[in-house]
């Protein structure tokens, strides 16, 4: 699978997979426009190991709901992620076996010298 979620509004989902090498081929997927299927979300967390790790804490509904306030469990954030697109951590990308989560740079990085290869 060669796939990345994203949203489409993100400037900094945009900025990443423009500076990405090798992603012609990679079929992109707005999960605003878009919204995830409740299959796509199980395959994105059996890829990323839970789904805390898809789990954006930076997410304006994170704070407004005081989620940070609160003990989650893995169907909390799975609920949390289908509920609404802003809390997945994006970009998502997918490459084969390899699953890349978030914007930090570390990520960025590995995703970058893993799609030179």
């Amino acid at each position: 699978m060669k796939k990345i979620y994203h949203l489409g509004t993100c400037d900094t989902c945009r900025k990443i997979i423009k500076a990405l090498p090798n992603t012609e081929d990679f079929e992109l997927h707005d999960i605003k426009k878009q919204p995830m299927t409740e299959a796509e979300v199980d395959e994105l967390k059996n890829r990323a190991g839970s789904y805390e790790a898809l789990f954006s804490r930076k997410a304006t509904l994170y704070k407004e709901r005081g989620l940070k306030d609160q003990q989650l469990t893995e169907d909390d954030y799975k609920k949390l992620i289908m509920e609404h697109y802003t809390f997945l951590s994006r970009p998502v990308i997918v490459a084969g076996d390899h699953v890349f989560v978030g914007n930090s740079p570390k990520n960025v990085q590995a995703a970058t010298e893993y799609l030179s290869k």
